[in-house]
């Protein structure tokens, strides 16, 4: 039950004394469930509460600290995530981008070209789908971008490590903290995404995804979900193990199944078991708690999941997309560490059940803000924004290289 309650506290500042007095929603938890109306004093007020000295103070307490530090974006644009961009390039910002600098940089991505808002590309890609939806979204914006030479690596693998080799201006989908890479928005936002049975030309149409997944979610009222733990996905990386043994020991807590990749020769490589069905992305959305792992790198299934408006569980906290750095752990999803155990992820599940309402919560703040925030069109100003950026950076004027195609 939500009531409107007024309550004051005092807080010591040095010898000073003052006393505040807040309204606001609060739930039967005692958190705020509407945050953009709260108060950082209620919300300190619930830091501190003695109610929380209980069974889940451990992550409570941090679920406090993380609404008291977060601060809600409330911009109609793509400044939710601009920030990254700015990270990314000040590495250049003193020393510039140079021809010699993309000359050296060739080999690792795609070259592209953008004169007199015109776009072109080295005849060959590597992936053509995904040098597809990436030029479908430079093509949306091209009319307000100045000439540009870039790489574009379409790997999953980012390319320059902070650890070894030069410093070079390669744009990568997804990276880590040990690489420079300058970050844009993955392909898969319109298409090449993984192909699987149910999706057979690839993961993609972000758009459509949206509408789709959003029309299921909404059969699905939060106490309507099942209580469990959901997880599908290829053995791409043992980090997984955990959660489909738990699956195996409990399966009244999680439901966690390997399918088949293109790799799968036997049940060895779904870990002793039979391959489970795929289950699509509206599929996830009957149950409450939603695991999202990374694979080679950060995973596509990441921003589907909070279209259900169910809990996410996202593991690991090293690889990135364009986005991330805006949804906040505690805030939005259930930060899970990548080396969690059997009995780490059995901990934090249980933690879910027994706080229903706190937790639901958290889900509607994560779909609050992928709905709000990452449409298409935020997607496209990204993509403007970082380019537009970008070529303030380039120390030379660019010249059609006539060995290109033109797009």
């Amino acid at each position: 039950m939500i009531t409107d309650v007024i309550f004051s506290f005092q807080i010591f500042i040095g010898v000073f004394l003052f006393s505040i007095e807040v309204k606001c929603e609060i739930g039967e938890h005692g958190y705020c469930t509407n945050l953009d109306g709260c108060n950082r004093n209620e919300i300190e007020e619930n830091l501190y509460n003695p109610e929380h000295h209980e069974k889940w103070i451990e992550f409570k307490s941090q679920i406090s600290q993380a609404l008291l530090d977060y601060k809600p974006c409330q911009s109609q644009n793509c400044s939710c995530f601009t920030q990254l961009v700015i990270e990314d390039l000040k590495t250049f910002q003193h020393i510039g981008i140079t021809r010699s600098m993309l000359d050296k940089a060739k080999d690792r991505g795609t070259k592209y070209q953008i004169i007199e808002h015109k776009l072109y590309r080295e005849p060959l890609c590597l992936f053509p789908s995904r040098c597809s939806g990436i030029e479908h979204f430079i093509l949306k914006v091209i009319k307000d971008l100045p000439d540009m030479e870039l790489i574009i690596n379409n790997r999953d693998w980012p390319q320059v490590s902070r650890h070894f080799g030069e410093v070079l201006p390669i744009f990568s989908f997804s990276k880590t903290k040990e690489y420079f890479d300058i970050t844009y928005p993955a392909w898969t936002f319109w298409e090449g995404g993984p192909a699987i049975s149910l999706y057979p030309r690839g993961l993609g149409r972000w758009d459509q995804h949206r509408i789709s997944i959003d029309k299921v979610a909404a059969t699905y009222a939060w106490n309507e979900k099942q209580s469990k733990a959901f997880f599908r996905g290829s053995r791409t990386s043992s980090e997984r193990d955990p959660l489909i043994l738990l699956s195996r020991e409990i399966p009244n807590l999680v439901d966690a199944q390997y399918t088949k990749n293109q790799a799968w020769k036997s049940d060895a490589d779904t870990l002793g078991a039979p391959p489970a069905e795929e289950v699509s992305l509206e599929g996830h959305c009957s149950y409450k708690y939603l695991f999202n792992y990374r694979g080679v790198a950060a995973s596509f299934r990441f921003k589907h999941l909070f279209l259900c408006k169910s809990l996410v569980f996202h593991v690991g906290d090293e690889w990135i997309e364009f986005f991330y750095p805006a949804l906040k752990p505690w805030v939005h999803y259930i930060p899970v560490s990548s080396t969690a155990t059997q009995q780490d992820l059995s901990k934090l599940i249980r933690f879910a059940k027994e706080n229903d309402k706190l937790v639901s919560e958290i889900a509607a703040r994560g779909h609050q803000l992928v709905w709000n925030h990452l449409k298409l069109s935020d997607v496209e100003c990204y993509w403007k924004f970082l380019l537009t950026e970008y070529a303030k950076l380039l120390r030379f004027k660019p010249q059609l290289d006539l060995q290109l195609i033109s797009i």
